[in-house]
């Protein structure tokens, strides 16, 4: 006979700063942990098989398909959200900000988790790590348009706002240089 003992656990999540205590089933993922649990919104279920993007966080600074991590592998990890990325004051990351200037959106129901996929590569790019679009494995990563493209390749846009999105990761990639 199974108790609830068996099949939860009580954990910390630190999401966008600040430490939150559940009991959560084992199965939880850490998707409906930030929406069901916490009331964080702003990451969305799109496929839930990992296939669209539309659930990308950032754990540990990288970017995670949340509805494929279990919540409890997430546990010690900073967790950041859409939610998370603007400055306490209130202003947008610069990421969010360009998705705003080149109407990077149309229904905005992928723009949370493009602007967090988008925002883990840039630290990749910084961090001088190639992809299958590198011109070379070995020499600083310059985010061109095919290589802004490979990088974000996992995140999907049913409305086709592509055009905006890329131009607005490539004005926040020429500033960041």
């Amino acid at each position: 006979m199974t108790t609830a003992d068996d099949t939860s656990s009580e954990l910390t999540l630190v999401v966008n700063g600040t430490a939150h205590r559940l009991r959560l089933d084992h199965r939880t993922t850490l998707l409906d942990a930030l929406r069901e649990h916490l009331g964080l919104t702003g990451t969305k279920k799109g496929c839930d098989h990992g296939q669209c993007g539309a659930c990308t966080v950032l754990v540990g600074g990288r970017r995670v398909n949340s509805c494929l991590l279990l919540a409890v592998m997430a546990q010690g990890a900073e967790i950041t959200t859409i939610e998370g990325l603007a400055a306490a004051d209130g202003e947008l990351h610069p990421l969010q900000a360009a998705f705003v200037e080149h109407d990077a959106l149309q229904c905005g129901y992928c723009t949370p988790g493009q602007i967090c996929s988008a925002a883990a590569m840039l630290g990749e790019a910084a961090a001088g790590w190639p992809s299958a679009a590198s011109a070379s494995v070995t020499g600083p990563v310059v985010l061109d348009a095919a290589e802004i493209r490979e990088r974000m390749s996992g995140n999907l846009c049913r409305c086709g706002a592509y055009v905006n999105i890329l131009a607005a990761i490539t004005d926040v990639a020429r500033e960041a240089r």
